[in-house]
């Protein structure tokens, strides 16, 4: 709802423009507002953010603040009153930001440390582990003795094939396919 024409508009102060606004809601008086003064509170914001984007959104976001505000609050000297609502709209964000900073720095420092984060999977997989051996050893007792004595120095004594033989007296053939219809015989009786 334009109800001023561009020429009129500049000719007025400060106090007129906000004065007509609270009448009738010309969102073109606010606009003038913000040719006048964007640029100040940009830098405002600057000076408190430290970061261009930040600050051009935290100006925008404060003239979007001010339809609503200049029509709640009594304006003697609208420009120092401006620098006010902008420092505290930084200061605001900036207690934002510190606060979730805060925050990820917790969880991180929960997750980096190992005790805290790894225990309950460590004990969980520690039982897991505890549960598959006393499988295996039962399962071992299930084959036959060649399969479990090869199979037993292959892997648990970590012997190689010629050693096995020579510890057995088995043929390195015989050996193989012990220990290969044993592991096979270990998988299913794992798994069943």
């Amino acid at each position: 709802m334009r109800l001023f024409k561009a020429k009129n508009i500049k000719s007025l102060t400060d106090d007129e423009l906000i004065s007509q606004y609270k009448k009738n809601g010309d969102g073109s008086l606010v606009g003038e507002l913000y040719k006048r003064y964007s640029h100040l509170v940009y830098g405002v914001c600057l000076n408190y953010l430290k970061n261009q984007d930040e600050s051009k959104d935290a100006a925008i976001q404060i003239f979007e603040n001010l339809l609503v505000d200049l029509k709640k609050h009594e304006i003697t000297n609208f420009k120092s009153w401006l620098h006010s609502v902008t420092r505290n709209h930084c200061l605001m964000f900036l207690r934002k930001e510190q606060t979730k900073l805060k925050k990820v720095n917790e969880y991180e420092a929960v997750y980096q440390h190992e005790e805290t984060f790894d225990a309950p999977f460590a004990v969980h997989e520690a039982e897991e582990k505890e549960v598959m051996l006393t499988k295996l050893e039962y399962a071992l007792t299930t084959l036959k003795g060649e399969q479990r004595i090869c199979v037993e120095l292959f892997f648990i004594k970590e012997k190689c094939y010629n050693e096995v033989a020579e510890i057995t007296g088995y043929d390195i053939k015989k050996v193989k396919s012990y220990i290969q219809n044993g592991k096979r015989n270990l998988a299913n009786i794992m798994l069943g």
